[in-house]
C-alpha cells in the first residue's frame, strides 16, 4: 500500500472490470476496501460457460490496449504478463460480404498491403491515408479525454481550447469521414463497423470514433490464453493481494444518503438476511440510469438530467458447439449486411430487429485449440439489435425467430449445414442480460456513442447529487470495452484520493 487511509472505508457495487479496477488502486492507496457482487462469480459480462469439452466466454471475446490494465497488475515487481498471458491474433479479422468476397484485416502492413493488391494502388493509398486520419484522432482523444478523464464538453473544451479542439474529427459523422476517405466499398463496411466496439451506429457518431482502428494497427488484437474468463481469474488474485474484501452472492438494495453525501449501503445475503455497510465513499459498477432508479430512488428532476444518455444497444448471443471445423473461419468473423446503413437506421433509429443483420461471429479455437474437444469447434454469434423498449414488447418467440435469420445468413455464406451439426447451445436474449447485469434495458455496452443527444460523452463519473458517489463502467466515460472500463475504475480511483486529501488537507 502506498497510502494511509485504512481507516476511510469504500463499498464498491458491482465486480465488474470497473469495480474491480477501482477496488485494487483505491486500496493499493491505503483505503479499506469491500466489493459487494450479486453474483457468485466476479468479472461481470466476463463471464464463461463450459459443458461437455467446449469453453465459451460469455462476455467479451477481444482483448486490445493492454497497456491500460498495466498500472492495475504492476508494482511490488509485479507485471501483467505474471497473471495472464497474452497472444497475439492475426488475422484480426476476416470479413464476408454477401457477393463472395473475403478480405482479412491484418496487423502487418505489408500483408495489408497484399490483401489490398488486387484492388489496386488507390485502394492502397486511401487505406494508409486512412490509418494515419485514425492515428491522429488517437493521439488527440487518449492525450485528454482518455488521460485526463475529461467528463464534459466543458471540461473538454477547457484542456483543448478551440484550436486544439479543431483537430478533432467531430462535425463530421464517423460514415461521413469514413466515406469522404475510402472509395472502396469492403473498406467502408469494415471501417464503420468498428463501431461495433461501443454498441453504436456509424451513422450517428462522430467521425473521431474512427479513432478505433488505430486501437488495433498500432497496438495489436489479442488473445487472453484459456479463454477471456482468465482475466477474471487474474483480477480476483489482484484483489486477495490488495486485501480488498470480496462479498458474493449479496445484492445491494439501497444506497443510503443524508443531505448530499451517501453513508452506505443496504445489502441483503444469501439467506435473506439485510445487513448495513457503512461506506465513507460509494463507487458503482451498476449502470448510472439503473442505479438512480433502483438504488436511489431519484428524483424525476435528476433523471431527467441523465436521461440524453440512452442505452448502447443490446444483442441476442448464440453460443454453439459443433462437431466439425469450419476451416475457412478465422478467430474474429464478420458477417456483414447487404446494405450497412439500412441496417445502422433500422435498428438504432427505427428501434426494430434487423431483417439483414451484421454478425460478428466468434471460433477461438484458430487459437486456443483447447476450448473444444478436438475435431470440434465453438462459436459465438452476436447480432447487434435495440435495446429493450417497453413501447414495442418484443418477445423471446421474437428474438428465437431472429436466431434463425442469423443461421440462416451463415448457411449462406458459406457455413454448410451448420444446423446439422450442433451439438451443445446456449441463447442470450436481452431479457437475460437484463436480469444478470442489471444493464439499462439489456444494454451490452453502456451508453449509445451520438454526438447528437450527448456530443458521444457518456455520464460524468461522479454524482452531482452527492459529493461521495462514484460511477464506474460502460455507462461513463471513456465508455464501453474492456479496456475504457478499466481506465474509468483507475480515474474514479484517483477521484477520490483527491477528494480525500483535499478534505483532509
Amino acid at each position: 500500500m502506498s497510502g494511509s487511509h485504512g481507516s476511510k472505508h469504500v463499498a464498491v457495487i458491482g465486480a465488474g472490470i470497473g469495480g474491480m479496477s477501482a477496488a485494487i488502486m483505491l486500496a493499493r492507496q491505503g483505503f479499506d476496501v469491500t466489493i459487494i457482487e450479486k453474483n457468485d462469480q466476479l468479472g461481470g459480462k466476463l463471464n464463461q460457460l463450459q459443458t461437455q469439452g467446449f469453453s465459451f466466454d460469455l462476455g467479451p471475446s477481444i482483448f486490445t490496449l493492454p497497456q491500460m490494465f498495466r498500472p492495475i497488475f504492476e508494482g511490488d515487481g509485479k507485471r501483467l504478463e505474471d497473471y495472464i498471458a497474452l497472444r497475439r491474433v492475426d488475422p484480426q479479422w476476416r470479413n464476408f460480404f454477401e457477393d463472395g468476397t473475403v478480405l482479412n484485416l491484418w496487423e502487418n502492413p505489408e500483408r495489408m498491403r497484399a490483401e489490398l493488391a488486387p484492388f489496386g494502388p488507390r485502394v492502397i493509398e486511401e487505406f494508409e491515408a486512412f490509418a494515419a486520419y485514425s492515428r491522429r484522432q488517437y493521439q488527440v482523444v487518449e492525450r485528454g479525454y482518455l488521460a485526463r478523464g475529461l467528463d464534459t464538453f466543458l471540461q473538454f473544451l477547457r484542456f483543448y481550447g478551440w484550436k486544439d479542439a479543431r483537430d478533432l474529427d467531430y462535425f463530421r459523422s464517423m460514415s461521413g469521414s469514413i466515406y469522404k476517405r475510402l472509395s472502396n466499398p469492403y473498406l467502408r463496411d469494415i471501417f464503420e463497423y468498428f463501431i461495433k466496439y461501443v454498441g453504436s451506429s456509424a451513422l450517428d457518431s462522430p467521425g473521431f470514433m474512427n479513432l478505433m482502428p488505430n486501437i488495433q494497427m498500432e497496438f495489436g488484437l489479442w488473445y487472453v490464453s484459456g479463454g477471456l474468463y482468465q482475466l477474471a481469474h487474474a483480477f480476483r488474485r489482484r484483489l486477495e493481494e490488495c486485501g480488498v474484501t470480496v462479498r458474493l452472492g449479496q445484492e445491494v438494495l439501497q444506497i443510503e444518503h443524508a443531505n448530499s453525501s451517501v453513508t452506505g449501503v443496504e445489502l441483503r445475503g444469501r439467506r435473506g438476511d439485510v445487513d448495513f455497510l457503512r461506506a465513507d465513499f460509494v463507487v458503482s459498477n451498476m449502470e448510472v440510469i439503473p442505479a438512480m432508479q433502483k438504488l436511489l430512488d431519484s428524483p424525476a428532476s435528476a433523471m431527467k438530467k441523465v436521461s440524453r444518455f440512452r442505452p448502447s444497444c443490446s444483442g441476442i448471443v448464440i453460443h454453439l458447439g459443433l462437431n466439425r471445423v469450419y476451416p475457412q473461419l478465422a478467430h474474429h468473423n464478420f458477417f456483414y449486411s447487404q446494405d450497412l446503413h439500412a441496417h445502422f437506421r433500422r435498428v438504432f433509429r427505427q428501434g426494430r430487429l434487423p431483417d439483414d443483420p451484421t454478425l460478428y461471429v466468434v471460433a477461438p479455437t484458430r487459437t486456443d485449440p483447447s476450448q473444444a474437444p478436438p475435431g470440434c469447434d465453438n462459436i459465438k454469434i452476436l447480432p447487434h439489435i435495440p435495446p429493450l423498449d417497453e413501447s414495442r414488447l418484443t418477445t423471446r418467440d421474437d428474438y428465437i425467430a431472429l436466431k434463425t435469420v442469423c443461421l440462416d445468413k451463415l448457411e449462406r455464406m458459406g457455413l454448410a449445414d451448420l444446423r446439422r451439426h450442433i451439438v451443445v447451445e446456449d441463447f442470450w436474449t436481452p431479457f437475460d442480460i437484463e436480469a444478470r447485469y442489471g444493464s439499462n434495458r439489456g444494454s451490452i455496452y453502456g451508453v449509445v456513442c451520438d454526438r447528437r443527444s450527448n456530443f458521444a460523452f457518456k455520464a460524468p463519473k461522479q454524482s452531482s447529487r452527492f459529493r461521495n458517489l462514484f460511477f464506474v463502467g460502460g455507462s461513463v466515460n471513456p465508455g464501453a470495452g474492456m479496456p475504457m472500463v478499466a481506465l474509468s475504475g483507475q480515474h474514479v480511483a484517483r477521484m477520490i484520493a483527491e477528494q480525500y486529501a483535499g478534505e483532509t488537507a
